[in-house]
C-alpha cells in the first residue's frame, strides 16, 4: 500500500511545483498586472510625497505628515489590486474555459492552480509593500515600523484576508465578466476603507470607528499603530482574522471547479 501510494504523492508534489512555475511565467508576461500590483502603489506614494503640503506636519494626524499616513495605505493598495482585480478574473477564466475540469483527470489536482495563484499574488503583494516601505524611507524619510513583528503580523493577516476575498469572488462569479464586475464593485469600498482618499487616522471619529470594522480599515489602523511602535490592537487583529475565516469559509463553500 505504501509503495503504491508514494509515486502518486511524489507526482502530485512535482506537478504542483510545475504548475507554480508555469503560472509564475504567465504572471511575468502580464505587464499590466505586474505594474498595478507591484509598481503603482509605490508610484502613487512618490506622487503624493512630492506635494509639499504632504511633507508638512498636520494637526489632524497628531503632528505626523500626510506622507507618513499614506505609507500604510500604499502597502495595502497592492493587495487590493491583487485580490480584487487580478486573481478572480484569471481563476474564473480557467474554470470557464474548462482548464480546471480537465486538470481533475490528471495527478495534478485543480487545487494546485488555486494554490499557485494565491502564492504568486500573495508574494507580489508583499513585495509591493516592501517597495513602498523602502521608497518611503529613502525618498521621504518615513520612519520604518518600530514594532516590526506586529507590523508583519498585521500585514500577513491583511494579505490573507485580501486573497480570501479574491477567492470568494472567484467562487461566486460564473464568468470572467462577472468576476471583473464583482471585483470592481468591491474595489472602491475597499480602497475607501483602506484610506486611499483619506487616511483612516484623519477621518472623523464616527466614520473611523465604522471603517475599522471593515477588513482593510482595521488593517490600516493596525499597520499605523505598529509603525508608531505600538503593538497593533487585538481588536483590529481580531477583525482581520474573523474576516479571513468568514471569507475563506464562503469561498470553500461555494467554489466549483467546473
Amino acid at each position: 500500500m505504501t509503495a503504491v501510494g508514494a509515486p502518486h504523492t511524489t507526482t502530485g508534489r512535482s506537478g504542483g511545483s510545475a504548475v507554480l512555475k508555469a503560472e509564475f511565467r504567465l504572471f511575468r508576461r502580464e505587464p499590466g498586472a505586474v505594474f498595478w500590483i507591484m509598481a503603482f502603489p509605490t508610484l502613487l506614494l512618490v506622487i503624493l510625497g512630492s506635494i509639499p503640503s504632504f511633507r508638512e506636519p498636520a494637526d489632524s494626524l497628531g503632528g505626523n505628515r500626510m506622507v507618513d499616513a499614506y505609507v500604510p495605505v500604499t502597502v495595502l493598495l497592492g493587495l487590493i489590486m491583487a485580490g480584487l482585480q487580478a486573481m478572480p478574473p484569471l481563476i474564473t477564466g480557467y474554470r470557464e474555459r474548462g482548464i480546471l475540469r480537465r486538470m481533475s483527470a490528471t495527478p495534478v489536482r485543480p487545487s494546485a492552480v488555486l494554490g499557485a495563484q494565491m502564492s504568486i499574488y500573495g508574494t507580489s503583494a508583499l513585495v509591493s509593500a516592501l517597495l513602498s516601505l523602502t521608497v518611503g524611507r529613502l525618498a521621504f524619510d518615513v520612519t520604518l515600523p518600530r514594532q516590526a513583528f506586529g507590523y508583519v503580523l498585521a500585514l500577513v493577516l491583511a494579505v490573507l484576508c485580501g486573497l480570501a476575498l479574491g477567492a470568494l469572488i472567484s467562487a461566486l462569479a460564473r464568468t470572467t465578466k462577472a468576476a471583473s464586475a464583482i471585483g470592481s464593485a468591491a474595489f472602491f469600498p475597499m480602497m475607501f476603507s483602506a484610506g486611499v482618499w483619506l487616511p483612516v487616522q484623519a477621518m472623523p471619529d464616527t466614520l473611523a470607528r465604522i471603517v475599522e470594522f471593515a477588513p482593510l480599515g482595521a488593517a490600516s489602523q493596525a499597520l499605523a499603530e505598529a509603525a508608531a511602535g505600538d503593538w497593533p490592537g487585538w481588536s483590529r487583529l481580531g477583525v482581520l482574522a474573523l474576516w479571513t475565516v468568514l471569507l475563506s469559509a464562503g469561498a470553500a463553500r461555494w467554489f466549483r471547479w467546473e
